[in-house]
């Protein structure tokens, strides 16, 4: 079972580098073709495929490059099976934290981002 743990936190390791990097490739490699991508945060609710997202990632400016501070965290990871799992993580691009649930299924002995729903806060002045 810790083998499957440390894959998983190693498929978070780099999703976080991809936001970070705004590396379309890295991204790609840790989410599902077919996986989505959703808020209820914005009105309508902000609901995106994975071809939708990744040009959208493609244009920013990443955090990196603005110097920006790493805030990465996993909360928690809980398996369903052998091929199921969820994260709860946290993460920081601006001036928005952001907590993300990531489900995740394993295909093909490889496993991969199906569903990520976030929740968007605004940073409050002066926060670290």
């Amino acid at each position: 079972m810790s083998n499957v743990l440390t894959d998983i936190q190693s498929v978070i390791g780099d999703y976080f580098d991809a936001l970070y990097h705004c590396d379309t490739v890295l991204l790609e490699k840790v989410f599902h073709p077919k996986a989505v991508y959703a808020t209820a945060d914005q009105t309508p609710l902000l609901h995106r495929t994975m071809a939708e997202y990744v040009p959208v990632v493609a244009k920013r400016q990443s955090p990196a490059s603005r110097g920006e501070a790493r805030r990465d965290a996993i909360d928690e990871i809980q398996l369903a099976g052998d091929n199921t799992a969820f994260a709860r993580v946290r993460c920081s691009i601006g001036n928005n934290d952001f907590t993300d649930f990531l489900t995740f299924v394993r295909e093909d002995g490889r496993w991969k981002i199906m569903a990520k729903i976030f929740q968007i806060k605004p940073r409050e002045e002066g926060a670290a």
